[in-house]
């Protein structure tokens, strides 16, 4: 008796689909962590960016207020990560 309950019990729950087949799971999976590998790029995008943009702003400040010390410092960081 309690086999059968639990057999229509899984039936039930699969036709409601609250259950999903084991192809669609490992496709799920398979999604997440190219997902993942996604927002990885992207971080080190945004890093890369943000690296950039330190470059431009020292470069941009007016000769009198440039540290030389500063954006020579900031240029080889930059020149490293590329």
């Amino acid at each position: 008796m309690k086999q059968r309950i639990r057999e229509q019990g899984a039936g039930a729950v699969r036709r409601l689909g609250l259950l999903e087949p084991a192809a669609e799971v490992a496709a799920l999976r398979k999604r997440v962590e190219i997902l993942e590998q996604e927002v990885q790029e992207c971080r080190q995008l945004n890093l890369r960016l943000a690296e950039l943009t330190d470059v431009v702003g020292e470069l941009l400040l007016p000769v009198a207020h440039r540290d030389e010390a500063k954006v020579a410092e900031v240029m080889e960081k930059y020149a490293r990560g590329i």
